[in-house]
Formats: structure tokens, sequence, C-alpha cells
């Protein structure tokens, strides 16, 4: 009790204190017979003063932190197409550090060499045709330049890839990647979406995978002919929201179906062979130094953006659509693990879009190796492909698969 008296006596007490004060700095005020906007002139040159000084205070910091954290902190590039992206963008770092050295002068110093002066009034300078046409066309000019060169390394990034490339697929769900690479004929195989089973993650396109598509769509657990059966059950009274909801399942799932049986019937089993030797990773992301590679990105569910930080590349994934970007690795981890100076470095993929609650963890390494190295990995995957661990044994067709008035339903 004694405590909060104590605490409340204090508080009175300060906010008579501040009221005094300020009823004294009123009196002196009316003593010096000037307002509070009137600044004198000893205070206006103490101002102008310390402007100067600010500008060098401030010119100073930045040079110092220049030299201390490096010109930008990015590390070295890992990739040639990086090694451009970077002098680009260093280009651009270039000019606004001279800008801002050059509008950040201006500004502190005409503050110090124009401060007010007693007897001296302001000149009214309106307008300058010259001046206007200087600082319109040459940022104009600079802009262009910066845009130019962009839209060029943007085009040159986004390019198809020659045909020595690996081609390589990142395909990107909440939240993981999957990679898959095109094989031995370096031609990824066709996908699509309807396809899609715990399988066959990737929704690749094949005649098995097309059959057993439909397979599952009819016979399956929640399959056309498992909701027909609980519909035409005589003994079973459903409720009608539980009836409404069975039925638009089974005309969504007819309508799939009939778009399954025409893809079987359009789809040619030759180009069963770029899919069947297609190698998928779930882990690890491995390169050849080297070697070109050519990304083709897909997304499940929402946007991601791919991003490799240490080979200066990013590029959204997009659901429905395919988007690619390509370059070469220059330095093995190895190599790259003593230009950083750090025994646990190592390259990564990252999600760089906020795509969910565990977006923080959706990352997947990146391994670069030798070409001998990659080619001893590249054997040992030699028994891994599509066809022998996703289906070992191609399903032979059955009577059940694809009934007679499939195409009426």
């Amino acid at each position: 009790m004694e405590n909060k008296l104590i605490i409340l006596l204090v508080i009175i007490l300060g906010a008579v204190a501040t009221a005094q004060l300020v009823r004294v700095y009123e009196l002196s005020v009316k003593m010096r017979k000037t307002g509070e906007h009137d600044i004198n002139t000893r205070d206006n040159h103490l101002n102008a003063k310390l402007m100067l000084g600010f500008m060098f205070f401030q010119f100073i910091g930045f040079i110092y932190l220049m030299f201390k954290y490096g010109w930008t902190g990015r590390g070295v590039a890992a990739s040639i197409q990086g090694v451009e992206t970077d002098w680009l963008l260093n280009l651009n770092f270039v000019i606004i550090t001279i800008m801002f050295f050059f509008t950040n002068f201006l500004l502190f110093y005409f503050t110090f060499k124009y401060v007010k002066k007693p007897g001296v009034s302001a000149f009214y300078y309106p307008h300058n045709n010259k001046l206007e046409l200087v600082w319109t066309v040459v940022p104009a000019i600079v802009l262009a330049v910066i845009i130019i060169l962009g839209l060029k390394s943007w085009n040159n990034l986004t390019s198809m890839a020659g045909e020595d490339a690996i081609r390589v697929e990142l395909f990107s769900k909440q939240f993981d990647w999957t990679a898959r690479y095109a094989g031995q004929d370096n031609i990824l195989g066709k996908y699509d979406y309807k396809l899609t089973t715990d399988n066959n993650e990737l929704a690749l396109m094949t005649t098995n995978t097309i059959d057993s598509s439909i397979r599952i769509i009819i016979e399956g657990p929640s399959g056309i002919k498992n909701i027909q059966k609980i519909l035409n059950k005589r003994d079973t009274v459903l409720a009608d929201s539980v009836t409404s909801v069975l039925r638009n399942d089974l005309s969504r799932k007819e309508r799939l179906l009939r778009l399954l049986v025409q893809m079987k019937n359009n789809h040619s089993k030759s180009l069963d062979k770029y899919s069947w030797d297609d190698i998928i990773q779930k882990d690890t992301l491995v390169l050849c130094k080297g070697k070109e590679y050519e990304f083709n990105f897909r997304a499940k569910d929402v946007i991601h953006s791919a991003y490799f930080m240490h080979f200066r590349a990013q590029i959204n994934t997009v659901p429905g659509m395919t988007t690619r970007t390509k370059f070469k690795p220059i330095y093995t981890t190895e190599e790259m693990r003593k230009l950083e100076n750090n025994p646990k470095f190592n390259y990564i993929l990252m999600c760089n879009k906020i795509c969910g609650g565990a977006h923080y963890k959706m990352k997947m390494m990146i391994v670069v190796k030798s070409e001998s190295d990659y080619k001893a990995w590249l054997a040992s995957k030699a028994k891994e492909t599509f066809k022998d661990k996703y289906f070992p044994a191609p399903a032979a067709p059955t009577a059940t698969a694809v009934p007679a008035d499939t195409t009426k339903m």
C-alpha cells in the first residue's frame, strides 16, 4: 500500500514540475519578444554546419561499411549465367552509388551554402527548360540501358538451352521439391495431371499409367463402381446432403473417366520410352560441373518460386503451366567450400514465395560433382528409373479396365 502511495505521489509531483517548466518556457519566450517559429542567425548557421557534418559522417560510414562487409555480400557466383547476372547487378549498384553521392552532396552542400542570411531574401527560380531537359533525358537514357540489358539477360536465362544441355524437371508442391532427370535419351516424358496417383505423383504419361488411372477411377475404394453401389442400395436410406455429395462426385469422376479414355485412344505406346527411363530424385539435386542444365518447373498446388541463390537463378513455378530457366555450374561443392572457406557449405534450392505454413522448410540440397563423379552417380541410378521404381512389372490390360459403354457416360 505504501509503495502505491509513493508511486502516485511521484506521478503528481512530476506532472506539477512539467507544468511549471512549460510555464517558465512561455515566460522566457515573452521576455525575448520572439515567436517560437523565429530562428536566430546563430542557430541557423549552427544547423547549416551540422548538415555539412552529417554529410561527411554519412559518406564515411557508407565507405567504411562497403570495405568492411564487401560490395554486396552475395558471395561468389557459381554459374556462368550467375557471373553475367552479377555483372548487371554490379552495374546497377555503380549507377545507384554514383547518384547517391551526387544527390546527397548537392542536398547537404546547398543547405550549408545557401543558409539564410540577414537582409538577403531568397531568389525565386521557377523554371529552366535546359535543366528540365537534362534531368528528364539523362535518367531516361540510363534506365533504357538498364532495362535493355536486363531484358537481354532474362531472355537468355528463360530461352531453350542447346541440344547438349541436360534436361531436368523440378516438381514443386507444399512443401517439397522433386527432381526428374530426362534419362539416357535426354527427353523428358510427357505428363498429365489427370494421371496423378499414389505411385505416379508426377503424373507421367505411359500406357500403363493411363490404364492404372482408369482402373483406379472405376474400381478404386472411392471409384465409380463403389459410389454407384452405395447409391443403388435399397436397404440404406441416405440423407439428401450425402446423396448430393455422392452424385456430384460420381458425375465428376465419370467426366474424368471419359477424358482418360480419350487420352488412352490418342496415346501412342512408342512415347512410353521417354518416361520409363526418367530418374526421379526426392532428396538431393545432383549436378555436373561444366554441363549446361535446362530446368523445367511445375507446381501441383500453389505458386512457388525456385530460388538457386548461389547460381543466381530464380523463377516462379505456376500451377497449370511450365516455366523454364537454365544455368551451367562452374564450381563443384568441394571447390565452393574452399572458395567460401566453409567446410560445411552446401548449395541449396529454396522456395522464395510464402506458399503456406511450412514454407520455411521447403528446401532441397544441391550437390555439384566433377564429371567423373557425376557419371558414376548416374550409373548408380541405372536401375532406379521410373519404370524400375514405380512399375517393375507393367500391368496387363484387363477386361474391366475400359467397359464397353464407357464412352457413353
